[in-house]
C-alpha cells in the first residue's frame, strides 16, 4: 500500500474488556479542570479525576500551607542573618603580590537578579502546567504539579540558605567589597619568616597562621552588608532555585509528552523538554560572568535544585520515569497500586498532552514498559475506598483485596488532595 499510506494507528491490546472492563467509551470531561462533581464511568464507578469544593481541598491542604510559611519565614529569618562562621582569608604577600586574585573581581551589577531568578523558576514551569491543561484538563494535575513545585522550591530555598549561613564561602568580587586595609604595625610580619601561628599583635584574628598572611574581617572597611553577602558565596541561590524549577518541569514534561515512552516521538519534543534545563544551565552560567559566583557554588546549587525537584516530583506523581504512569498524580486518601492493569475508574488516563501512539486512551498506555521504581506489569490504578470510587467487578477485583485503608481526613468524596 506503500510506506506514507493512512493506517490504523490504534494499538492492539490482547482484550479490552479483560484490561479496562469496560467497552471502551468515555466521557468527555468539561472545563478546563474537569467536573466538580464526581465523574461516572462506564463501569458505575466514579472518577477519582474529579474537582473538589474549595472548603474541601483546604481542608486536606492547610498541613502544606502552614509548612510552606514556616519553612519559607525560617528561610528568609536565615537569609536575612549575618554570616554564623568567621573566615580567615589571605590578602597579600609580603611583596605586595595578591594571594588569590580570583576573589578580586569588581563588584558589578548582576546579569538576572534573584528575585528574577525565584520568579521565573515558579512562574514560567506554572504557565506550562495551565498549558498542558488544554488537552489534560484535570484539576489534580494543575494541583499537583504546583504544590509539587512549590515543594522543591521552598525546600531547596532552605536547604542552601543553610548552607550559605553556616559554610558559605568567598565570592570572586569580596576583596572589592572588603576594602582590607592592613595596619602599618602588622605590613612587616606579612610574608615573613616567622612560622607561628600568632603575630601576637593584640588586635584578633590578623597576621597569623603561616607566614602571618591571614586575616579575617576586621580589616575591611567596606560596606558591611555586601562584606556579609560577599562572605555567603557558596552554593548558588540563583542556581539551585532555577535547577530546583526548572528540573522539576523537565520531569513534567517528559511525563506528559511520553519523549522517553513506547514510540518514536517528534524531535520537537525533545527541544522542548531540555529547553529548562538549558535555561537553568544559562541562569547558572550568567553569574560567572557577572563574577557574583565561583563554579563550584554553581555546581553545588545545580545538585541541591536537581535533587529537590526530583524528590518532590516523585512525592506527588506515581513514578519518575516509568512512562506507563509517571503523569499519573497520586491522590492522599488512596495508594496507587502498581502492576494492577489499566484503570476504568480513576480518571487520569488521559491526563497528558500527547495523543500520539493512542496515548490518553486507556489502552494505549496500559500495557508494556521499561519500569525503573515501580514493579513490571501492567499500568496501575488506585486502590478503592469506602468513601471513593467503587471498585469495578472481574481483573480488579483481584487486585483490590491486596491494600486496604481508611482515607485519612476525608469524609466526602471529592477530598482527594496531594
Amino acid at each position: 500500500m506503500g510506506m506514507f499510506n493512512n493506517r490504523n494507528t490504534t494499538p492492539v491490546v490482547a482484550s479490552n474488556t479483560t484490561a479496562t472492563g469496560t467497552n471502551g467509551t468515555y466521557e468527555k470531561r468539561g472545563g478546563m479542570f474537569g467536573r466538580k462533581e464526581p465523574r461516572a464511568m462506564p463501569t458505575g464507578t466514579a472518577s477519582y479525576n474529579s474537582r473538589p469544593s474549595f472548603g474541601q481541598w483546604i481542608k486536606a491542604t492547610w498541613l502544606d500551607i502552614v509548612t510552606m510559611a514556616i519553612m519559607g519565614a525560617i528561610g528568609l529569618g536565615v537569609y536575612m542573618a549575618d554570616p554564623a562562621s568567621s573566615r580567615s582569608f589571605p590578602v597579600v604577600f609580603q611583596d605586595g603580590e595578591i594571594v588569590y586574585p580570583q576573589f578580586a573581581y569588581p563588584l558589578r551589577n548582576e546579569i538576572i537578579p534573584i528575585w528574577a531568578a525565584a520568579l521565573m523558576a515558579f512562574f514560567i514551569p506554572f504557565l506550562v502546567f495551565l498549558i498542558v491543561q488544554i488537552r489534560a484538563r484535570s484539576f489534580w494535575d494543575v494541583n499537583n504539579a504546583t504544590i509539587g513545585l512549590l515543594y522543591a522550591l521552598i525546600a531547596a530555598a532552605v536547604f542552601q540558605v543553610f548552607v550559605k549561613w553556616l559554610i558559605g564561602g568567598l565570592r570572586p568580587h569580596f576583596l572589592a567589597v572588603c576594602k582590607p586595609v592592613i595596619p602599618q604595625s602588622l605590613i612587616p610580619t606579612v610574608g615573613g619568616n616567622d612560622n607561628g601561628n600568632d603575630a601576637g599583635s593584640g588586635m584578633g584574628n590578623v597576621a597569623n597562621g603561616y607566614r602571618q598572611i591571614m586575616f579575617d574581617r576586621s580589616i575591611c572597611t567596606g560596606d558591611q552588608k555586601q562584606i556579609n553577602d560577599s562572605l555567603e558565596s557558596m552554593p548558588s541561590g540563583h542556581t539551585t532555585a532555577a535547577f530546583a524549577g526548572f528540573v522539576f518541569l523537565y520531569l513534567y514534561l517528559n511525563a506528559k509528552l511520553k519523549v522517553f515512552s513506547n514510540y518514536h516521538p517528534a524531535m520537537w519534543k525533545i527541544i522542548v523538554l531540555y529547553a529548562p534545563i538549558l535555561g537553568a544551565c544559562l541562569i547558572g552560567g550568567a553569574l560567572t560572568i557577572d563574577e557574583y559566583h565561583n563554579w563550584y557554588d554553581i555546581l553545588a546549587g545545580a545538585i541541591i535544585g536537581t535533587l529537590m525537584a526530583f524528590s518532590a516530583y516523585r512525592m506527588v506523581y506515581a513514578s519518575i520515569w516509568d512512562f506507563r504512569f509517571n503523569h499519573i498524580p497520586l491522590l492522599r486518601h488512596a495508594p496507587f497500586v502498581y502492576g494492577a492493569g489499566p484503570s476504568s475508574f480513576d480518571g487520569f488516563h488521559d491526563a497528558l498532552f500527547t495523543r500520539k501512539a493512542g496515548w490518553g486512551t486507556h489502552e494505549g498506555g496500559s500495557w508494556g514498559g521499561a519500569p525503573f521504581d515501580a514493579a513490571d506489569g501492567p499500568r496501575g490504578t488506585m486502590e478503592p475506598h469506602p468513601d471513593g470510587p467503587v471498585q469495578g467487578h472481574g481483573h480488579h477485583e483481584s487486585t483490590s483485596s491486596r491494600l486496604q485503608r481508611k482515607p485519612v481526613g476525608a469524609s466526602r468524596h471529592g477530598e482527594q488532595m496531594v
